[in-house]
């Protein structure tokens, strides 16, 4: 047995020295030039990609961090594949015939493939025209959540329930981007008929303003939410509009701020907030 293992050895140790030390070099030059690469992709397009001015610098942070990680898998792909293609060669595999078959066979699923093509080309366009990123709050059809990731194939988005929903980019016809630029406040809120709308109005503008100036809060508004107009007559109220502009992903947590110091204003003045009431009338017989 072991004489049998010394002349495995023996009989192997040729080619070891030639073409094992060759692949071995081959598998070392591919995880280094990877390595490598995704570094080069990392500056280059932190250095390409120019910040608009409509853009905040997260949002442009964003449009890179994307970029970085579609570029870096296909860049991936490209170098194992060559990697794979020379270790085939190294082991006396002829790749001529292997790469025509892979043309023809290519050739003839090509035709079955015109969905995952449109999946491709779509994707390439959103990544381009930066339709959103990674981190953006977005509803595509009926589905709404935060991009986990996106690639040329498909978009990632998990929903506000945790569940993680795996979306085609070629079935993407409508893409709501929710936290581009900038995101709106929008309240409605409803005051009883024979409130002084002027009152409601000040009171309305004054804690707007009060928000805007918090250390807590300044930082997360560009704009005041304020009284914008009255919205609706009611059944049982004069509704009021309220709008302010935010930064991306903090409209949510500003307007809960909001209604709450909305209503603790309109307790402190006496303005009611009006709710839907039934009055029953019993009919003597």
């Amino acid at each position: 047995m072991r004489e049998t293992f010394q002349n495995l050895i023996i009989q192997a140790s040729p080619w070891l020295t030639t073409h094992g030390i060759k692949i071995l070099v081959i598998l070392i030059g591919a995880y280094i030039i990877r390595r490598f690469g995704s570094g080069l992709i990392d500056r280059i397009i932190r250095k390409a990609v120019v910040a608009k001015g409509f853009l905040s610098p997260e949002a442009e942070k964003k449009r890179e961090d994307t970029l970085i990680i579609v570029f870096g898998g296909i860049l991936k792909v490209v170098i194992w594949l060559g990697a794979i293609l020379m270790i085939l060669t190294e082991l006396g595999v002829n790749i001529g015939p292997l790469l025509a078959g892979a043309g023809v066979i290519g050739l003839a699923i090509g035709f079955g493939a015109q969905y995952i093509i449109r999946d491709f080309f779509t994707g390439l366009f959103i990544i381009l025209e930066n339709q959103y990123r990674v981190g953006d709050i977005v509803c595509i059809g009926d589905v709404c959540g935060e991009v986990e990731s996106i690639n040329l194939r498909m978009t990632v988005i998990r929903d506000v329930d945790g569940a993680v929903h795996h979306i085609p980019n070629g079935e993407i016809k409508i893409a709501t981007n929710k936290t581009k630029g900038f995101a709106r406040v929008n309240l409605v809120i409803g005051v009883a008929y024979d409130t002084n709308i002027d009152k409601v109005k000040g009171i309305i503008n004054q804690v707007g303003q009060d928000l805007a100036n918090d250390s807590e809060w300044k930082d997360k508004i560009i704009k005041a939410p304020e009284f914008i107009r009255i919205d609706n007559f009611g059944a049982s109220s004069v509704d009021i509009k309220i709008s302010g502009e935010v930064k991306p992903l903090e409209q949510w947590g500003v307007l809960g701020e909001l209604r709450k110091r909305i209503k603790d204003a309109f307790d402190q003045n006496g303005i009611e907030i009006p709710f839907p009431q039934r009055v029953i009338r019993q009919i003597k017989e």
